[in-house]
């Protein structure tokens, strides 16, 4: 009787996921490891936090590794993605999950221009490094995931830095699955809305929690599980004739079609 893994074709699959070491990063990476990939993250300074992660995979029977530094370097970005392949011989899909949520409202008409650079520097540039060296690097048969937002679709009052950001993300996504698919790479993302994550637990409060919760027609906020199993599917043999798809996981509050 086949396993999980074998159903889905990740045993042995050498997935690098950027930002795993929380929230839906770490999600991505347990659940993941469940299925029998082997997982790798990359992470910016929180080593406490990776360290628990490593362990906590191989406690599943994983192999466990990490990799800190700030990807908007591209130095650091290329030093991950050797390292990585030095540690695993090669890497077969890539989670781009990396990235920054200015928590205040600001309306783009009082946003200091440092801001704005800062949020499309982190989200934007450093996923372009990512998504190029996965673009050079990834195995036949690839897989490279890249975590946007429902912001991207529906703009965000008081975080046009961010859903800028993430729009440009879902163009390069759609323009990247052209370019990959001769060589049976897909390339999606996946668009989440309101999470339960450390990012969010000082803004999902009171009024503000209720009215985001009255906007989901399923009636809760995700947790970083919902979003890790689409993650899994596309990076399965189950997605393989998924390509340049945004899928929205976000109990039903956005509905781009």
């Amino acid at each position: 009787m086949m396993g999980p893994g074998d159903v889905l074709g990740l045993k042995g699959r050498r997935v690098l996921i950027t930002g795993g070491t929380r929230g839906v990063g770490r999600a991505a990476a347990l659940l993941l490891t469940r299925a029998g990939a082997e997982v790798g993250v990359a992470y910016r300074s929180r080593r406490e936090e990776a360290e628990a992660l490593v362990s906590a995979v191989r406690d599943l029977g994983g192999r466990g590794w990490s990799h800190s530094g700030d990807l908007r370097d591209p130095e650091v970005v290329l030093e991950l993605f050797d390292a990585f392949e030095a540690e695993y011989g090669g890497v077969d899909v890539v989670v781009g999950n990396h990235g920054v949520w200015p928590v205040e409202d600001v309306p783009l008409a009082e946003m200091a221009l440092d801001q704005w650079r800062r949020t499309l520097e982190i989200n934007l540039g450093g996923m372009f490094l990512v998504c190029r060296e996965a673009a050079r690097r990834l195995s036949e048969n690839g897989r490279l995931i890249v975590i946007t937002s429902t912001a991207a679709q529906r703009g965000e009052a008081g975080h046009g830095d961010y859903a800028a950001s993430k729009g440009a993300l879902n163009a390069l996504v759609k323009g990247l699955a052209e370019e990959l698919g001769p060589r049976g790479t897909t390339v999606n993302a996946v668009a989440p809305g309101w999470i339960d994550t450390e990012m969010t637990k000082t803004v999902l409060v009171g009024e503000r929690r209720s009215r985001a919760i009255g906007e989901i027609p399923l009636g809760r906020i995700a947790a970083p599980e919902d979003v890790a199993g689409p993650i899994v599917f596309l990076a399965s043999e189950l997605g393989r004739h998924v390509t340049g798809e945004i899928l929205n996981v976000n109990g039903g509050s956005v509905r781009p079609g």
